[in-house]
């Protein structure tokens, strides 16, 4: 059968719709372990081992991404597939950010939806370099289902972005991220995304979409996603592009213009090693800027203008080095010049409706 002795650890909290999975992956020759919540599916997790693991993100006692994110610390190679409603949008792409392989959408129609995701997910037990290639497609399914609803609501594009952005602050370990987006209508067409890399590595890019309407939340996403793709293979073993800015951009160029949407990017990326506080830049576009600050101001980065993402005969992305001084920042601002002003202001508002003000914003990294 198409899932012989598949051993599958099912978590769900609705019985019925947990019994049905449970049925039809038995019927499809997996070995089927249920459990109703997190708490339970992780204590089923350290009782054996199991070649996948399907998750509901909405449970009680414990959530599904608390779940996952301990059963990822004990197998970080663990494959792994969510199951959730378009209400916990934000969930998702966390879930796949910290290792996730695909993700379906309740309600789930087509029950063999289930076994064609445990199937590319299962790849990486066996072949695992394969798998990443595959996976740097992204599933059409993941894309597409998502992308049809925001078109038609703008409601519905507004409540994924706010999800997708994080608080006006984010404090990690060595490092501290500041950030103002400000939007005149309902959505915004910038994005900002950072995180760890690794204990050693911080991540931040800042992107501006075009064109300016609903498919830039979903191409916050998207973005987000295809780097969620090179994270995962860099925790496995499988390179480090994820940390090369210049190679990063490449990637997601091609990426886009394989997406199927008709958009280009402006982006600048940046990965600080904090050991040495050495850090890449790559530019991709020519509306944003990269800015040092310290007790004098803002320095520009010499970084010449390059094409956008998402260009078909695209050239290179342009790229600089900086090993940072003692109270340095790296910034990356549009060119407005209030935009600059409130950054040197120290005016951190988050993602903001500011109907008065240009569209856009900066983003401050300190140590």
């Amino acid at each position: 059968m198409a899932l012989n002795d598949v051993s599958v650890l099912l978590v769900e909290d609705d019985p019925v719709f947990r019994k049905i999975v449970a049925s039809f992956l038995d019927s499809r020759g997996a070995l089927v372990i249920e459990a109703d919540d997190g708490e339970k599916g992780l204590a089923r997790f350290r009782q054996q081992s199991f070649d996948i693991v399907l998750a509901d993100l909405s449970m009680p006692n414990l959530g599904g991404l608390d779940m996952l994110r301990e059963m990822y610390r004990l197998d970080p190679s663990l494959p792994s597939i969510v199951i959730s409603g378009n209400n916990v949008m934000a969930d998702v792409v966390e879930a796949l950010r910290i290792g996730a392989s695909d993700f379906l959408v309740k309600p789930v129609s087509d029950l063999y939806t289930i076994e064609q995701s445990i199937k590319q997910s299962l790849v990486g037990k066996t072949e695992q370099v394969k798998e990443f290639a595959e996976l740097d497609e992204l599933s059409r399914m993941e894309l597409d289902e998502h992308l049809r609803l925001l078109e038609q609501s703008t409601e519905a594009a507004r409540h994924l972005q706010h999800q997708l952005f994080p608080a006006s602050s984010v404090v990690y370990p060595q490092a501290q991220i500041d950030y103002s987006l400000y939007r005149r209508d309902n959505i915004s067409a910038y994005f900002i995304d950072s995180t760890m890399a690794d204990s050693e590595h911080l991540l931040l890019y800042m992107a501006h979409f075009h064109p300016e309407n609903n498919s830039a939340a979903f191409a916050g996403v998207m973005l987000r996603s295809f780097v969620n793709q090179k994270l995962k293979a860099m925790r496995n073993g499988l390179g480090t592009m994820v940390l090369e800015p210049f190679n990063m951009l490449c990637y997601l160029n091609e990426r886009v213009v394989k997406s199927g949407l008709d958009i280009t990017v402006d982006i600048i990326y940046i990965v600080v090693e904090l050991k040495h506080y050495r850090a890449a830049i790559a530019q991709a576009g020519h509306g944003l800027r990269c800015y040092l600050r310290n007790e004098k101001g803002l320095s520009p980065l010499a970084l010449p203008d390059a094409l956008q993402l998402g260009v078909l005969d695209w050239g290179k992305p342009s790229t600089q080095f900086r090993t940072l001084l003692p109270g340095e920042k790296l910034c990356i601002s549009t060119s407005e010049p209030e935009h600059k002003s409130m950054l040197l202001q120290d005016r951190f508002d988050g993602l903001a409706f500011e109907p008065d003000l240009a569209s856009g914003g900066y983003v401050q990294v300190s140590f």
